[in-house]
C-alpha cells in the first residue's frame, strides 16, 4: 500500500514556481559542533572515564602509591533506524508537474518534485535527530534515548546539580540561569568547552532581559544601549559560562556540562545524508516509486557528576 498522497494543487500547464516547504529545525547540536560526534560506531562503544582522589601527597623515601584510581565506563550504542515512503506516480499525472513526467503511460516522477524529495526527508531526518539528541525516547519509534531521558533516570546525579526549573520568562531569566550557573562544580566552570545548553524558550527570553525594558535590573537601554535591537544571531554567555541554544531541548530545560561529555555515536555520518529513490516499475511492474533512508544514531553521556540539570525531574533519586 502507498503511503497516503493528497494532491491539492490545480493543474495549469508546466510549473513556474518551486516547492516550498514549512521552516525545519536545523540539526543545530552536530552542525554547530555541541557534542562530540564519534562515528564508525557499527554496534556499540565503550566510553572510558579515569577518576582520581588526591595525587599529590607528601614526598618521602619510598615509593609509595599516592591516590586511588577509578575506571568506570559508559556504553554507546546507536540504534538503527530508517525511512520507508512509498508514492504511486498516477498521483502526480493531474498535477501541475505532468508534463515534466514525459507523455508515456509509463511515466517517471517528476524531476523537480524528486529532488525536492530528497532535500525535504534528509531535513526532516535532521529534525528528528536533533529533537532526539536532546528529549528522545526509546520507548517511542523513530527514536533514542536523549540527554534529558538519561539524565532524568540516572541515580548518580548529585541532588546539588538538579535545579527545579519553572516557566522561564525575561523577568525571571536572571535568575534562573545565576541558579544553573552556581549549580556547576568548581572542578568545571571556566573549562573552555563547558555550556549551557538551553531551549529555545530560555535564549528568547535572556536575548529580551539584555535588551532592556524589564524587571530583571539591566536598565531600559539594555546592551550597548540599542533596546531590544541589540542582538544579531551572535554568540551568548551568562557570567562567563558559554550558552548554546540546543533546539532539541523541551521549552524551560537546560542542561550544563562540557562538550567533551555529550557523545552522538553513528555507523556512516554519509548515511544521515543518503537518500536513496527507487523506480519500481522494472522491478515489479507496478506504479510506484519508494524512499529509502538508513542509518543509526544514539547518545551517551561521560561522567553524570559533571552534569547540571534544569527543569529537568530526576526519578531515579
Amino acid at each position: 500500500m502507498a503511503t497516503t498522497t493528497s494532491i491539492t494543487t490545480t493543474y495549469a500547464g508546466e510549473s513556474a514556481g518551486e516547492y516550498i516547504s514549512a521552516a525545519l529545525l536545523s540539526g543545530s547540536t552536530i552542525e554547530n559542533g555541541g557534542i562530540t560526534v564519534k562515528p564508525n560506531v557499527k554496534f556499540k562503544e565503550v566510553i572510558k572515564k579515569l577518576g582520581t582522589d588526591g595525587i599529590v601527597k607528601d614526598a618521602s623515601c619510598d615509593f609509595t602509591a599516592t591516590s586511588t584510581l577509578t575506571l568506570t565506563e559508559r556504553i554507546l550504542q546507536p540504534e538503527l533506524q530508517q525511512v520507508n515512503l512509498q508514492l504511486c506516480k498516477k498521483d502526480f499525472v493531474s498535477d501541475w508537474e505532468a508534463i515534466s513526467m514525459g507523455y508515456s503511460a509509463h511515466h517517471d516522477l517528476p524531476n523537480n518534485f524528486s529532488d525536492y524529495l530528497i532535500g525535504y526527508v534528509g531535513a526532516k531526518v535532521a529534525d528528528r535527530t536533533e529533537r532526539n539528541i536532546w528529549s528522545g525516547d526509546t520507548s517511542t519509534s523513530g527514536q533514542f534515548n536523549g540527554f534529558t531521558t538519561l539524565v532524568s533516570t540516572d541515580a548518580d546525579l548529585p541532588s546539588a546539580q538538579e535545579i527545579a526549573g519553572t516557566t522561564v520568562n525575561a523577568g525571571n531569566v536572571i535568575d534562573e540561569l545565576g541558579s544553573i550557573v552556581d549549580a556547576i562544580p568548581s572542578t568545571l566552570y571556566g573549562a573552555e568547552d563547558m555550556y549551557i545548553y538551553v531551549s529555545q524558550n530560555i535564549a528568547r527570553a535572556y536575548v529580551r532581559a539584555l535588551g532592556g525594558f524589564g524587571a530583571s535590573g539591566l536598565g531600559a537601554a539594555g546592551t550597548n544601549s540599542q533596546g531590544t535591537q541589540w542582538w544579531n544571531n551572535g554568540g551568548l554567555s551568562f557570567d562567563g559560562v558559554k550558552l548554546f541554544v540546543a533546539n532539541g531541548l523541551a521549552d524551560n530545560d537546560a542542561i550544563a556540562t562540557t562538550k567533551s561529555n555529550l557523545y552522538f555515536g553513528t555507523g556512516l555520518l554519509s548515511d544521515h545524508n543518503e537518500v536513496k529513490v527507487l523506480d519500481m516499475s522494472d522491478l515489479d511492474g507496478s506504479d510506484n516509486v519508494r524512499v529509502v533512508m538508513r542509518f543509526s544514531a544514539g547518545v551517551q553521556l561521560g561522567a553524570i557528576e559533571d552534569v547540571v540539570t534544569y527543569g529537568i525531574a530526576n526519578s531515579a533519586n
